[in-house]
């Protein structure tokens, strides 16, 4: 496989100054100023965001567990891969782990790190690491307070399907299974 090509500039923004302009439940919005490579002084303005896990959880070589849930940003129902936001100072094999029994309710005995995400560069800090499971056990869900979601299983190539006709649309979701798709089959535990 041929690399990219190494780099031969840097273009490294050096912060000048940080300030917090909002501080909700869930994000924060941050402006900095920063000096930019050519000398100058720019704003830069980001989300921050506690990071999350999102899990492909195969109930057999070709069936994963997927969730219907309403989205309100969007205001409607979306399909998606189980994923769940970072506690601080948790591990996100720890959150995928607590995810999985809270919205799916089940535990799995074998995991493995599938790929890592960097959803929104140019606006956020958001990182989404990717986990497979597999050999569940039911234990029953743990809903938290004012969740509200639905999980079925689903087989691989129907899901692969539905991005195709429009049904699944969230990016996380198309690209856990257009991943796994072209690279991750042979690695199911």
């Amino acid at each position: 496989m041929k690399r990219p090509p190494h780099p031969t500039a840097d273009f490294t923004e050096a912060t000048l100054s940080t300030r917090l302009a909002y501080d909700g439940g869930f994000l924060k919005l941050r402006r900095d100023e920063v000096r930019l490579p050519g000398g100058a002084a720019a704003w830069r303005e980001y989300v921050e965001h506690p990071g999350a896990v999102m899990m492909m959880a195969f109930a057999d070589d070709e069936t994963i567990l997927l969730e219907r849930q309403y989205r309100y940003p969007m205001h409607r129902h979306f399909i998606e891969l189980p994923a769940g936001k970072m506690e601080k100072g948790e591990h996100p094999l720890a959150t995928a782990k607590r995810e999985l029994v809270e919205e799916c309710g089940f535990e799995a005995a074998n995991w493995w790190l599938v790929t890592t995400l960097h959803p929104a560069i140019g606006y956020s800090n958001e990182v989404i690491e990717i986990y497979g499971a597999s050999d569940l056990a039911h234990v029953g869900a743990r809903l938290d307070p004012g969740e509200h979601l639905e999980v079925f299983p689903a087989r691989i190539d129907d899901a692969l399907g539905w991005i195709r006709e429009g049904l699944i649309t969230d990016t996380k979701t198309i690209i856990g299974l257009l991943w796994w798709s072209r690279f991750g089959r042979a690695e199911v535990k």
